[in-house]
Formats: structure tokens, C-alpha cells, sequence
């Protein structure tokens, strides 16, 4: 009779036990819909707790640096004195050490949008905290830069960390991250509907069915979550306007246009300034030269500085003259241009808003003085020019048409700002075809345009598909050789190489078994395709790319000193484009 083993001890058990519960709820959550929205509302409540902390970090910091009385933000401050300005340039040197200790600059960190278009979704924990840390320290110092980006940073964190957790399918980890992400942005504004559909155009790339749900639960878990700290959001609600008619939508469609321009021209005057200055100074000059330039700025004005809250804040609710207005305009875009150029690490999210609604002022302003009369409410006019640059900025239409709308809860308003964005981002996407976001990645040599789901196709390449050890011959063979070793229906292709064993070009049997070719000739003197053959780190449309240039049905796949890796076939290769093609879209509508 066999023994019975001895039962483990108690605290094996537990530990098997507890184990046993997250695995089984990953299972669940990988087949059950309404599980999944659940995980959503925990990712979406620490994106709004994340934002929370994030955000109060950089105020004690501002606080701290500044020395600014309780209640007063730096961007609402009537002048700074030359200890505070010098906290600029301090801030560049502080950031420098940081980038110094986290060794930021030994490659490029992946931000949320990057990582859904090309990874999967997957979020380095190291990555993000540098991203964070950078943007609060570029923040806190005063560089007129946003915090949303550490938001969404830190949100997308998150919900990456829970979803691999959970082991989720590439498709609802994407999810995650978008819902992460909507959610850090719905509590930072207290627009839950802005944040889902942020999530949804930026970081998703696409409104997808299945996303619906998780991502708005998440977006309404960050917003109250947020507001149950007790937290202000960031717009300001104005008075209600007066209604808008047909003619209405016409000038402020012409607003939209002028928006579309000045975004364009922010997006590439910062390309140009940043290239500048990585020529001219070295790394560790820039923050600090930076932050000289912007103490001249803010000398001037300080609503420059940060963000810019309190500076909307003022702009909304005072009477300016147009000509401070304007004067504001361009140092606040001049101060955004130089704190990214120079190295400060942040977003042109609140500051394209800020911006926008000195646009909007300046533009009714400027229509009334022209015609005589008033035209457009100023506070109208503000709201839609908001929108219209942030769209032109960030681009994502519906997401600035839900803001104004849970700003203001005007459905007129709404219909203008809904208007001008959209021929904002048209002009925008015609004549640039970037967002601010995939133009940085964009001049760091990366092609996506948006944070649709391309990370297979750059998986999917020539070395992956690749039929391994095809046939290979010298190509000084004779062609009686090769009739011997490859009769009539024995294989479609060979591969030819020379003697140190490099591709020299592709010939088919057919024609070796042609009855005018000379027997004793060299096989190599009928090869086809000498000059074309492909790396193994092509992805799929680079492939097909160089089949259609190419001509032929077959090419050779070499490494970088010419040696013969494997064949690819020009049907090989779309079938998998295909099959690729069609579960990516079986996906995007929940049908996988």
C-alpha cells in the first residue's frame, strides 16, 4: 500500500492560495466583458489619483522655488523679482542632474502614444518615471509647459502594468492604456467625456465598440476620483454666450483657419529651434540657456511661466486691451517654443489652450474694431479659439468639443467649436499631417502619423517570413551540373553565390533546362535579380515595397556583408499582409 504524502504547511497553502485568485481572475477578465470594464474602473481610479499627486508635486514645487503665497499660482503673478526669475535657469541645472542621474539620454523613452502604435501597449515603468520626473521638474521651475503629458504617462503606466499582469490580449492591453490614459486627462480637466474621447484619438488611434465601455468607465472613475480629493479642475466656466446662427459658424470657421496655422507654425518653429540648438549647444547648456531666455520672457510677463492656469483665469474673466493681448500671445508661444526646443520636458496641451483663447479674444476683438460694432462675444470666441488650437496642436476634435461642452454646458457654443475644429484639424492634417506628439516622434526618425495599432507590421518582418535554407549553388556550376541536381519540377528557384559564399542572383530551372543554353556554360550566366534583394530587418511594407520595385516573384534576404539568409516569395508575403490585415481589424471591433 503506497504511503499518503504529507500535507504542506500552512503557509505553502496560503501562498498557493494566493496565487490561485489573480490567476483565475486574468481568466476572467480575458473572457468575461463586463470584468474587463471593472479592471478599466481600477486603472482609470489611479489615473486619477496618480494625476492628483502628480500635480501637487509640481505646485509645492513652484511654491517652493518661487516662493509664492498659498493661493497664487506662478502664471498669476503680477511680477517676479530677479531671485525668482533666476529660478529658471536654476531649474534648467536642476533638470540637467536629473537627466545626469537617470541617465535619460542613453535612448529615447516611449510614451504612451508610442507604445500603442508600436508595442503593444507595453509601458516601462523606468521610462515613465523619468517622463514624469522630467515634466514635473520642467513644470515646477516654471518652463511653459503642461503637465498632461505626465498624466497621461503615469495613466497609461498603470493600466500597461495591470494589463500584462493580467496576461490580456495585445488588443486589451491597447485599451487599457487608452482608458488609462482618458482617465489621468478626465481628472486633471473634470470632463470625463473629454478624457474618454482623448483616449479614443490620441492614444488609441481609433473609436473602436469594444473600447467603448471600459474607456468611459475609466474616464468617469479618474473624474471622480479626482474631485473626491477635493481637486479644482483646470478650465474655467464661463458666463453663457449668446446663440449661434448660420453665419456664425462661417467666421468662426475662418477662426479655425487662422488656429490651423499658427499650430502649424508653433509644431515647426519647435522642430527648428530644438535642431538649433542641439548644434549649437551641448546638452547640458541647453536647460540653462533655456531658462535664461525664459527669465527675459517672464521679466516682461509672467503669465509666460508654466502652464498658464491663473493666466487663463485672468484672461477670461478681465477686460484686456487687445494690444496686451497680442503682446501675450506671441511671449507665451515664443516661451513654449524655447522650454521644448531647449530641452524642458512637457506638452503644448494647456499651453495650445491658453493660447487658443487669446486667439479667440483677439480675433472678436479685432473683427469688432474693423467693422465698428461687436461681432462676436469675446467669451464665445475664446472657447472656439481654444479648441480650434489645441485641435491643431493635439488633434483630436471631438475631444476639445467635449471639453467646451462640459465646460460651458452651451450646445450652440458646442456646434461652433465643433465647427472649427474640424477645419482646423483638416488644414492641419492636408498641409502638415502630424499632431505634436507624432511630429516629435516623427523627427526622431519614427513614421507613424497617430497611435493606430502599427506595431505589427514593424514585428512582421522580411527575417520573420522567410523560407530558411533555400537551395544554394555556386554560380560558376556548369549548366549540365545543375540540369543533374534540379530536373524539371523539382523546385521553382535557386540561389546563386560566389565563392566566399555572397548572394549573386536567383535562376529557375526552366531556363537552365532550356535547350539553347550550352551545357558546359556557368549557371551564374543566367541569373536573374543581382542587385536586388532585401535585409532581414525589412517590416512587411518596406517588403512589398521592394517587390513592386523589383518586378519579380521571389527575392533573396541577405545580411550586411551579403551572405544568403533565406528566399521570400511576393505570395508569401501579401497572404500574411492579409491574414495580418483582417485579424487586426477582427480585433479593432471586438470580434477576436
Amino acid at each position: 500500500m503506497a504511503r499518503s504524502l504529507p500535507r504542506p504547511p500552512i503557509w505553502q497553502r496560503l501562498v498557493r492560495r494566493g496565487t490561485a485568485w489573480p490567476r483565475w481572475i486574468a481568466k476572467q477578465a480575458r473572457s468575461i466583458e463586463s470584468l474587463f470594464v471593472v479592471v478599466a474602473v481600477v486603472v482609470g481610479m489611479g489615473a486619477g489619483l496618480l494625476t492628483v499627486i502628480q500635480g501637487a508635486v509640481a505646485r509645492t514645487l513652484q511654491h517652493i522655488a518661487f516662493g509664492l503665497p498659498a493661493n497664487m499660482r506662478l502664471s498669476g503673478m503680477p511680477d517676479l523679482d530677479w531671485r525668482q526669475l533666476l529660478m529658471l535657469p536654476v531649474g534648467g541645472a536642476v533638470l540637467v542632474l536629473f537627466n545626469r542621474l537617470v541617465r535619460a539620454r542613453r535612448r529615447s523613452l516611449v510614451d504612451a502614444v508610442e507604445a500603442n502604435a508600436l508595442h503593444g501597449g507595453r509601458l516601462s515603468v523606468r521610462d515613465s518615471a523619468i517622463v514624469s520626473g522630467q515634466t514635473m521638474l520642467s513644470n515646477g521651475f516654471g518652463a511653459s509647459v503642461g503637465l498632461e503629458a505626465a498624466y497621461a504617462q503615469l495613466g497609461g503606466l498603470i493600466a500597461s502594468l495591470i494589463g500584462r499582469w493580467l496576461k490580456l490580449r495585445r488588443i486589451e492591453v491597447r485599451t487599457l492604456v487608452g482608458a488609462g490614459a482618458g482617465g489621468a486627462i478626465a481628472a486633471a480637466f473634470g470632463a470625463p467625456l473629454a478624457g474618454a474621447f482623448y483616449a479614443f484619438e490620441v492614444v488609441i488611434g481609433a473609436y473602436t465598440p469594444a473600447a467603448i465601455a471600459p474607456v468611459v468607465a475609466a474616464a468617469l472613475a479618474g473624474a471622480q476620483t479626482a474631485q473626491r480629493l477635493g481637486v479644482v479642475p483646470y478650465i474655467v466656466h464661463v458666463e453663457r454666450g449668446p446663440a449661434i446662427h448660420g453665419l456664425g459658424y462661417l467666421v468662426y470657421g475662418a477662426l479655425g483657419v487662422i488656429c490651423a496655422v499658427v499650430g502649424i507654425v508653433i509644431m515647426r518653429a519647435v522642430g527648428m529651434v530644438e535642431g538649433r540648438a542641439r548644434a549649437v549647444l551641448p546638452g547640458w547648456g541647453r536647460p540653462i540657456a533655456g531658462g535664461l531666455l525664459l527669465a527675459a520672457l517672464a521679466a516682461v510677463s509672467p503669465q509666460v511661466l508654466s502652464a498658464g492656469h491663473s493666466a487663463l483665469h485672468i484672461n477670461m474673466m478681465a477686460a484686456i486691451p487687445l494690444t496686451v493681448i497680442a503682446t501675450v500671445l506671441v511671449m507665451k508661444a515664443l516661451a513654449s517654443i524655447i522650454s521644448l526646443g531647449f530641452g524642458f520636458r512637457g506638452g503644448l496641451f494647456f499651453a495650445s489652450l491658453f493660447l487658443g483663447t487669446l486667439i479667440g479674444h483677439l480675433y472678436a476683438g479685432l473683427l469688432g474694431w474693423m467693422i465698428g460694432a461687436s461681432v462676436l462675444d469675446p467669451g464665445n470666441a475664446a472657447m472656439v479659439g481654444m479648441a480650434a488650437l489645441a485641435v491643431a496642436v493635439i488633434g483630436a476634435p471631438f475631444t476639445m468639443t467635449m471639453l467646451v461642452l462640459e465646460a460651458t454646458g452651451n450646445f450652440s457654443l458646442t456646434g461652433a467649436v465643433l465647427a472649427a475644429s474640424l477645419v482646423s484639424s483638416t488644414i492641419v492634417r492636408q498641409f502638415f499631417g502630424y499632431s505634436f506628439s507624432t511630429w516629435r516622434l516623427h523627427l526622431r526618425g519614427e513614421t507613424i502619423r497617430s497611435a493606430r495599432d502599427v506595431g505589427w507590421v514593424k514585428a512582421l518582418t522580411a527575417g520573420r517570413m522567410m523560407r530558411r535554407q533555400p537551395n544554394l549553388v555556386p554560380q560558376d556550376m556548369t549548366v549540365v551540373e545543375f540540369r543533374r541536381r534540379f530536373p524539371l519540377g523539382s523546385t521553382s528557384r535557386v540561389v546563386l553565390v560566389d565563392a566566399d559564399e555572397r548572394y549573386v542572383g536567383i535562376v529557375t530551372p526552366v531556363a537552365a533546362h532550356d535547350a539553347t543554353v550550352e551545357g558546359d556554360a556557368a549557371i551564374g550566366t543566367l541569373a536573374d535579380g543581382q542587385d536586388q534583394a532585401l535585409r532581414p530587418d525589412m517590416d512587411i511594407q518596406m517588403v512589398m515595397a521592394a517587390f513592386d520595385a523589383a518586378r519579380r516573384d521571389e527575392l533573396a534576404v541577405v545580411d550586411a556583408e551579403g551572405r544568403v539568409l533565406g528566399l521570400l516569395t511576393e505570395a508569401h508575403v501579401r497572404r500574411r499582409y492579409g491574414e495580418e490585415l483582417e485579424k487586426a481589424q477582427r480585433e479593432l471591433f471586438g470580434e477576436a
